[in-house]
């Protein structure tokens, strides 16, 4: 149009060479190839499995060390720690382990509060120790596998709980309970093809709610005093009634030792007297003066005073000193 100014730039002004196209082409090309590239190699820790899956499909797994599959979005890896020892708490949350743990403030009673089968509330805090042996199951079996299981262990908790009274569950039955429980929940855990094993249940810490902490503590000391009691007097029997029984046997030993010997004497003295009688039929007369001889020669000597009379003699009585000892 009249009074237009002509555009007067060459067109050719804007083109690229065609060798600098070309190395553009060629260095795209390559950042590519490199970002393909790696993408397709992984490592596996010793650990670990590798679970590949191909457009959201499982496909295989793979060992610890290195592997490689197709690039994203083609195939991903998912590494599962099936050699790892994993926890999970419930009623409390540890924010720092070491020599002197750190655990979280937060109240997390609504898992830990829980009623025994004598209608007791009791505070039951506890840790999983598990492992996961299956990660194809652990991964792709259960939805929200983490929400479940958790779920899992307060059901399971509840039921052990509810089934003992609430001395049990304070004192001696802790141990039991940690067995139940741990049998009770990999059996669940089988039943939904979880793919984990419980390798164990620690009870952290067991109590009864804060209200009523006093009463149960002033119930402990009476328990403690009256076991004190018992050990006590358990001691004292097992000190005394041992004795006694020593004591006792040895009156019987003694007893039966004098049976022993007046039973000897007995037959001793019936096998004389038999002897006696057997001499006496043979020599009645010799017999009579050897049994008094051998009488006065035992009675003789422990007499201090002796008289010898003779048997006719009369009025002897005014003559005898008999106020004074003779010699």
């Amino acid at each position: 149009m009249p009074g237009d100014i002509p555009n007067t730039t060459p067109l050719n002004k804007f083109k690229i060479p065609y060798n600098a196209g070309k190395s553009l082409a060629i260095f795209f090309g390559a950042i590519i190839l490199a970002l393909t590239l790696w993408n397709s190699w992984f490592t596996v820790a010793p650990e670990e499995v590798g679970i590949i899956l191909r457009f959201g499909k499982y496909v295989r797994e793979a060992p610890p060390g290195l592997n490689f599959k197709f690039p994203n979005p083609i195939e991903k890896v998912i590494k599962v720690p099936v050699q790892r020892q994993l926890k999970e708490e419930f009623g409390f949350r540890t924010q720092k382990a070491g020599v002197r743990t750190l655990y979280a403030q937060k109240n997390y009673r609504a898992e830990s509060l829980m009623l025994t089968g004598d209608l007791n509330v009791v505070v039951v805090e506890w840790s999983t120790q598990f492992r996961i042996k299956d990660p194809f199951k652990f991964l792709f079996k259960v939805r929200d596998m983490k929400s479940t299981f958790r779920d899992m262990n307060e059901a399971v908790m509840r039921q052990v709980v509810g089934n003992r009274t609430v001395n049990e569950v304070l004192t001696t039955g802790r141990r039991a309970i940690a067995e139940e429980v741990k049998r009770s929940l990999q059996t669940l855990c089988n039943q939904y093809e979880t793919g984990i094993a419980v390798d164990q249940i620690v009870l952290q810490n067991v109590t009864p709610p804060d209200p009523v902490k006093p009463s149960f503590n002033e119930v402990n000391q009476a328990q403690q005093e009256k076991e004190k009691l018992i050990n006590q007097a358990m001691a004292e029997y097992n000190r005394i009634i041992p004795r006694a029984k020593g004591e006792a046997l040895k009156t019987i030993q003694q007893a039966k030792g004098y049976a022993t010997e007046r039973i000897n004497e007995a037959q001793g003295d019936a096998l004389w007297f038999e002897a006696l009688l057997k001499a006496y039929k043979e020599a009645p007369e010799i017999t009579k003066a050897r049994l008094y001889l051998e009488t006065m020669d035992k009675i003789y000597p422990k007499l201090k005073t002796k008289y010898i009379i003779d048997q006719e003699i009369k009025g002897l009585l005014p003559l005898l000193n008999l106020g004074k000892e003779g010699k």
